[in-house]
This record gives C-alpha cells, structure tokens and sequence, in this order.
C-alpha cells in the first residue's frame, strides 16, 4: 500500500493535512481524526476564527495545532527578532509544556521553532530562546505579560492566537492579562478559543476577540466521558486516610491519581500514604517546576504508581493508562471534578472514579452532580463505622491558618469565579498594583510575576526595525 493511499485512508489528507506534516501526523499515531478535529481544522485553513467547546481529552491540541504548523510551513519570510508567529495561551505549566511537546512531534522535521515562556524557571533562558523570533510561543499569561512589558517579546507580528482551557484563565484571575496580550498581537490575526464551559465572562471575552466564529461543540458542556465509571464512598475526613490505603492496597489501582483540595492538604496525604507503605509523588503550585516535572515524567513512565495533586494538574496532565482518579476532597468549583476524573478514560480507554465525601461536602456533591447530570451512585457507607486511630507515636504536624487562602486560584468557593488576579498555579512571587491587578489574598503566591521597577516600554512594543538576519 502506498503513502498515498495510507495518508487517504488516515483521514487527515481529508482535512487538508499534507506533505511532511501529514507523515509526521500519521507517524505519530494519529490515524482517525477527532470529532474536533474533523469539525475545527478545515475551518481554520480557511481563515475563519474557532471558538470551540470540548470536555478534556478531545484533541484539542492536534486540533488547532495542525492548521497553524500548516500555515507556518508554507511561509516563506524569515522570523523577527523576539516575535513569535504563532501564540498559545494555557492556564498551567503542566498543560503549556504538554502542548509545546505535542507540536514537536506533529511538526516533526519542519524544522519549527518553539518557545516556553512560563513562570517558575529561568526568565534569562526564556528571553534568550525568543531573541532570534520563534514560529510557536506557548505561554503562561503571568510570565508573558511580564516579558512583553519589559519589551523581551513583541507580539506585533502574532498572526495566529489560541487561548486553551479559556474557563481555567478565568478561575486563575488571567483574563485581564488575556485581553491586554491579545491587544498586542496583529490587528488582522486569526484566533482560537477553547473552552470546556462557556460561563457568561467567557462568551464575554469570546465576542471581543472572535470575528464570526465557527462554533464546534463536541460534548455537551461539563460533561464526563462514558468511559469512565464514576462513584463515592460516604466517609468522614478522620477516616479517610485508612479508606484510601485500603483502596491502594488494591494492586489492579496500577496508575492513580488522588486529589486534594489545597497545597498543604496534598503534602498531607502523600506524608500520610508514605507512613502507611506507598510511594507516592507530589505536585502543587508550591513545587518548582523542576519538581513538578520530576514528578510527572516519574508518573508517566510508571516508576511511580501514585500522584497526589491540586486542581493546578487537573487539566495540565496527558499521561496514558491511568487507570483510577480519587477525589480525597471534593473541589470547591464543580467544573474541576470534570477536569480531575478526565484525567482516566482518555481515548477510548476504561477508567475508574472514586470520590470520597465527608457529610461537609454534601453541598458540593449536588453541585457536582447537577453539573454532570447524574447522580453518583453510593460505593460503600463508612459514616456508621468509628473512626480509626493515628498510630502510636504519631502526630500530625500543625497546618497553617492561611491553608485555603493560598488556594484560591486552583478552586473558588462556591462556584464564584475569579476576577483578580491570578497565577500559574502559585510558587512565584505575588503581583502588585503596578503589575496591572490586586487584590490576591496574603500567602498567595502567583507564579511568574515580578513587581517592576523603573520606567515601562508599553504593553505590546512596534514592530522590529529590521528583519532577522
């Protein structure tokens, strides 16, 4: 059989996919394209603005990612120094680092060029990388926006800009940013917005960037693969240590994911799963990102079995084969219980939910449930049962009295979005009033984000005085 007929066959050639980025496509297992993709790539070789709303896993990425590299390939001129063609925004590092890895293998021997611009490492390496103009920019807004200001980016030439899991910027206070960078790009760009609900504040935004969208809606709003077997087990908080060591005991649990509601709340079950015998590893915003990496690469080539997390991971982990989620807390926004167990079940594949709910968080069940449409069958009912005791000689450490404050970007109370300002997920230093935002709670730490000093260069910078040599 031909190449020809293989890439017929794929159905990517369809989509108007071809040449060197059809066979990299092809080599890198994509064989069927994705509702998504079927419904968002022709549309976007044409011209037209997207504005798509899709539940994690769908094929985003592969979605927009394709028609931009297309594009790119067929360009001719040379870059700029410090502009970037091609800019994509996401909420976490975890997922901007996912998606810059999925570019670099569909975009494999097209020779294009990619940036991270993200909080939490070097600002130096990032502004040395961009020097020479890259084709694709994926970025965290903190750390752009910073950069940008301090003139090391000029999105001037910025033809193409994608804003991934749009609702997450909003929850993490980065709208205000999103606009200001958006601002800064061409007048005449072509724009992407994905989103896995469409609050009233993402319409909003939405309708200021888009010009005459084509909307592609893949799933209904908030809700969970098919695949994925969903359930709770009724528990109280002191017995919940015991019911998840029992759980994990369980050797066909081979790749889980447990999820707390804060940072000091994740760094508590994996001391405690580490007292009762499991290895497990730990990411929050608290973690730098050499950690947070060191973490997941642990995760996703098995040498770890267990990864304790914060919502920061819910959407920024693509890892295949896991095979359960356990929501230790329930999150405080229900949207985020549809990023956690979307984690499993990807692709087809089975997978396993466990929600364990303490008769406190009877609340956020119901909201969980009204948003997903169903009810959450009763695994097992433990609230009859005492409460387990701490081993001897045991103690557990003091928490902090800010325990929630320093996690109000990964989860709102209530439901209640966030207007202020955000970060990455936290571990970097706060915002101030001249950064453009205020109001972050004390201990809050966004990611990325310096107090300037000095005079600014403006928002968005002109275009260079000379191309690339």
């Amino acid at each position: 059989m031909t190449n020809e007929n293989q890439a017929e066959l794929n159905g990517f050639a369809k989509l108007g996919i071809s040449g060197a980025l059809l066979k990299a496509t092809i080599a890198a297992g994509f064989t069927e394209p994705k509702p998504i993709q079927v419904e968002s790539i022709p549309a976007q070789l044409e011209g037209r603005d997207i504005l798509g709303i899709a539940q994690t896993g769908s094929g985003k990425t592969a979605a927009f990612a394709l028609p931009i590299l297309s594009k790119i390939i067929a360009l001719g001129t040379k870059r700029r120094p410090k502009t970037a063609r091609a800019l994509i925004l996401a909420p976490t590092r975890e997922l901007a680092v996912q998606i810059e890895d999925t570019i670099k293998v569909l975009a494999k021997g097209a020779h294009i060029s990619t940036a991270l611009v993200l909080g939490g490492v070097s600002r130096f390496s990032q502004v040395k990388k961009i020097g020479p103009g890259v084709d694709v920019l994926i970025a965290t807004p903190g750390r752009l926006t910073d950069l940008v200001r301090e003139g090391d980016v000029i999105l001037a030439d910025t033809q193409w800009l994608v804003l991934d899991e749009a609702d997450r910027m909003l929850d993490m206070g980065f709208i205000n940013d999103v606009k200001r960078i958006a601002k800064a790009t061409a007048k005449f760009r072509q724009t992407a917005l994905f989103s896995a609900t469409m609050p009233a504040e993402i319409a909003e935004l939405a309708q200021g960037l888009l010009r005459d969208p084509v909307r592609v809606e893949v799933a209904p709003q908030g809700t969970t693969a098919a695949e994925i077997r969903q359930s709770v087990v009724l528990a109280r908080t002191k017995q919940k240590r015991k019911i998840l060591s029992d759980m994990l005991a369980d050797e066909t649990m081979r790749s889980v994911i447990v999820f707390a509601r804060t940072k000091h709340g994740a760094d508590r079950v994996t001391r405690d799963l580490e007292r009762d015998g499991f290895e497990a590893a730990v990411i929050h915003g608290n973690k730098s990102q050499n950690a947070r990496q060191k973490a997941l690469n642990g995760f996703r080539d098995g040498s770890v079995r267990i990864l304790v997390a914060t919502d920061i991971a819910a959407r920024g982990i693509d890892v295949p084969g896991i095979s359960h989620v356990v929501n230790f807390d329930l999150p405080d926004e229900a949207e985020s219980y549809v990023h956690r167990i979307g984690r499993t079940g990807r692709n087809g594949a089975d997978g396993i939910a466990v929600t364990l709910v303490d008769p406190s968080e009877n609340s956020k069940l119901k909201q969980v449930e009204r948003i997903i449409r169903m009810k959450l069958p009763v695994d097992a009912d433990h609230l009859g049962q005492p409460d387990p005791q701490r081993p001897a000689g045991e103690h557990r450490m003091p928490q902090p009295a800010n325990d929630d404050a320093g996690e109000r970007r990964q989860g709102r109370p209530n439901g209640q979005r966030g207007r202020g300002n955000g970060g990455n997920g936290g571990g970097g230093k706060p915002r101030f009033a001249k950064g453009g935002d205020h109001g972050a709670p004390k201990g809050d730490k966004p990611e990325g984000r310096k107090p300037f000093r000095g005079k600014r260069r403006g928002f968005g910078g002109g275009k260079p005085k000379a191309r690339a040599a």
